[in-house]
């Protein structure tokens, strides 16, 4: 098979042909497959294991061709990332250094663009202007100000659908309350 290759794939599929052969002969069968895989040229005297391993065979080098080919292709790759790495090392005391922090670079807003910042998250003047289509400004503020407050509120990635999400909710109780005047099970 391969130098320094240590695994083959052995399909299920296989299985009816092994079934199909005596224990015997399937034991013949599955050591002369291993002693393939493992260069050892192996030859039997037996023309049943030589035909079945024959099938085995071409799908044993089939998959020899894709790992090989695969082998190839990561060590290109693993070179390229060494050479990317070693392009944007730095030295600091005589030793080489390569930078794991990745930073990224977004568009600026402009500050008067933003209706509401704080911690992580911002809102600008147009989602809240579109927030302010279905809801009042009071009731925005109020869940803005309830989601700043809000101990996990680290794990919000947008502002604008965090409080639109929250106040949805928060119509729904009150829909509740004041139609069916059913009393809600979170409350």
């Amino acid at each position: 098979m391969a130098e320094n290759k240590k695994s083959f794939v052995a399909y299920a599929d296989w299985k009816e042909t092994f079934d199909a052969l005596s224990d015997e002969k399937a034991g013949e069968l599955i050591k002369h497959i291993f002693a393939y895989v493992n260069d050892e040229s192996p030859v039997s005297e037996c023309m049943l294991i030589n035909a079945v391993f024959a099938n085995i065979k071409h799908t044993l080098k089939r998959d020899l061709k894709k790992w090989e080919k695969q082998h190839v292709q990561r060590k290109e790759a693993g070179k390229k990332s060494a050479e990317v790495r070693k392009r944007n090392a730095t030295v600091v005391n005589g030793r080489s250094v390569s930078s794991t922090v990745s930073v990224s670079v977004s568009d600026s807003v402009n500050e008067k663009d933003i209706y509401r910042r704080f911690a992580h998250l911002s809102m600008s003047v147009l989602e809240f202007n579109k927030l302010e289509a279905d809801y009042e400004k009071k009731t925005i503020d109020s869940c803005l100000d309830s989601i700043e407050n809000f101990k996990n509120n680290k794990k919000y990635k947008s502002l604008y659908l965090t409080c639109k999400n929250w106040l949805k909710k928060e119509q729904t109780k009150h829909e509740l309350k004041t139609l069916n005047k059913f009393k809600a099970p979170w409350e």
